[in-house]
């Protein structure tokens, strides 16, 4: 349950963080335009980079809501409201002319704890808390002198009523947590490179799990006192070191991961070669624009662990290399040439063409150290699978033809056991998420005869299918045959 219960967790915070690159291009072309100014000497820059601080600004706000919707059963306003609610009520109680009221003592003197309450971390809590609400009160029946307060117009009023208890609980703990969040940050920042190396390589192995946000939300947000990714937008930090825990990554996404496909294209069998192909190298163009590294890792880290944790190991190297030098980029959404591009020209950029070289270089030993990898110890990466005839004869029609989405979600759904079997279905950016009655019904290889990346089993009762960035039309057609 508590497997399941974080995998949610991990997509909902998806939700918030999908919003980030509107910020990333708003405050790019600004930028792009008055570089030295920072939007002083260009009304045109002046309003795109005031828009995009709009939404660094209110970051929080946006988890509060974003996880209330995502933690929900049903994805309704009430919990949106919900979530505002409580983030409201919490910030607004805990601020420090409150708390000195509270206290019986001067601003002056209340811990810092209280003038930092408004951060992504209070903004997840609220938005936990109101789900809860959402999920136990949005179908309550009250007597009839209270009926107008029933089912969802309930759930903001108790969310309210619980962050009371939660801020009360929080006015004496609060200093003890924002002490620890910071003496960990602390920790890993006082390593240096070596700390933005140990990041990097963490971040990767928790991939598998969806865990990686949370280990994100304490570098890149302002959980421990970071802020990576809003002090690099807004330029306040400092050249060569603000974004230390972003740069390193786009020598891997842009370069390392798309030469890893093509080391595992080459060595495919050769009658498979046009079926790896279609998977991997759409895979790593998504990689290299985007930053979406999913589709890639998914295709093998299953099929060859090892050489997944060798891929952890060549990206905590990368960051470690691309922050010793402090050459510095960032993005508003996953390291790929679009943030690359926007990023480049902002004020804490540094020597940002020099990743692009580490890039170069990283290409290089992807291909040649994956490929010899592979063939030495014959790793059953795409296209390099055990003979399955079933698996062979059901993919080429599905992908050829014209309605290939639906006709994709059908033979997933089919995999998945039908509506005899499938509970719930949800996706992230990335993967189909979905909830079943028993996980050994499920047939995978059926699901990944469709060409998706891979299939992974979690508990008893939770599937995920990793789709690739198309994910969306997929989730929309399997949700159209549960309808029928």
């Amino acid at each position: 349950m508590m497997m399941r219960y974080l995998q949610n967790l991990g997509r909902s915070l998806m939700l918030p963080v999908a919003v980030l690159p509107a910020a990333a291009v708003l405050m790019g072309i600004g930028y792009w335009i008055d570089y030295d100014g920072w939007g002083e000497g260009n009304i045109v820059a002046a309003f795109l980079i005031s828009a995009g601080s709009a939404i660094l600004d209110f970051l929080p706000v946006l988890f509060a809501v974003g996880v209330a919707v995502g933690m929900a059963k049903e994805r309704d306003g009430a919990a949106a409201l919900a979530g505002l609610v409580g983030y409201l009520v919490l910030t607004t109680i805990l601020s420090t002319d409150n708390v000195a009221m509270l206290q019986g003592i001067e601003p002056d003197n209340v811990n810092a704890a209280f003038g930092n309450i408004e951060n992504v971390f209070v903004g997840i809590i609220s938005g936990l808390i109101a789900a809860a609400m959402y999920n136990r009160f949005s179908k309550t029946t009250l007597p009839d002198a209270l009926a107008f307060f029933s089912g969802r117009r309930l759930v903001p009023i108790m969310t309210a009523a619980t962050m009371l208890v939660i801020s009360l609980v929080l006015l004496f703990v609060w200093p003890y947590a924002y002490g620890g969040l910071v003496a960990f940050g602390t920790a890993i920042s006082e390593l240096g490179s070596f700390g933005a190396g140990l990041y990097g390589f963490f971040n990767r192995l928790l991939i598998p799990t969806g865990l990686h946000h949370a280990l994100n939300s304490v570098f890149w947000f302002d959980v421990a006192g970071i802020n990576d990714i809003a002090n690099f937008w807004s330029g306040e930090g400092e050249k060569g070191v603000t974004g230390m825990y972003q740069a390193g990554y786009f020598p891997i996404m842009m370069f390392g991961l798309p030469a890893a496909a093509l080391a595992m294209y080459h060595t495919a069998k050769t009658k498979r070669k046009k079926q790896a192909a279609s998977l991997l190298m759409a895979a790593a163009f998504a990689s290299f624009l985007t930053g979406v590294t999913e589709p890639i890792e998914f295709s093998f880290m299953f099929l060859a662990p090892f050489l997944y944790v060798v891929h952890a190991l060549l990206t905590g190297l990368s960051l470690f290399i691309a922050s010793t030098f402090g050459w510095t980029a960032g993005f508003g959404f996953s390291a790929g040439f679009i943030d690359f591009f926007l990023s480049s020209r902002l004020p804490l950029a540094n020597q940002p063409l020099m990743l692009i070289v580490q890039g170069l270089v990283f290409a290089v030993i992807y291909y040649f150290l994956f490929r010899f990898l592979i063939v030495k110890f014959d790793m059953k990466t795409p296209g390099r699978e055990d003979e399955d005839e079933t698996a062979e004869t059901t993919t080429e029609p599905a992908m050829d033809a014209e309605n290939r989405f639906a006709v994709m979600a059908r033979e997933i759904y089919a995999g998945l056991g039908g509506d005899e079997n499938v509970l719930s279905v949800d996706n992230c950016a990335t993967r189909l998420r979905l909830e079943v009655k028993d996980a050994e019904l499920v047939d995978e290889e059926k699901i990944k005869a469709t060409g998706v990346p891979g299939v992974q089993i979690i508990g008893k009762n939770n599937v995920q299918v990793i789709v690739g960035t198309q994910v969306q039309a997929v989730a929309d057609e399997v949700k159209k045959i549960r309808k029928e």
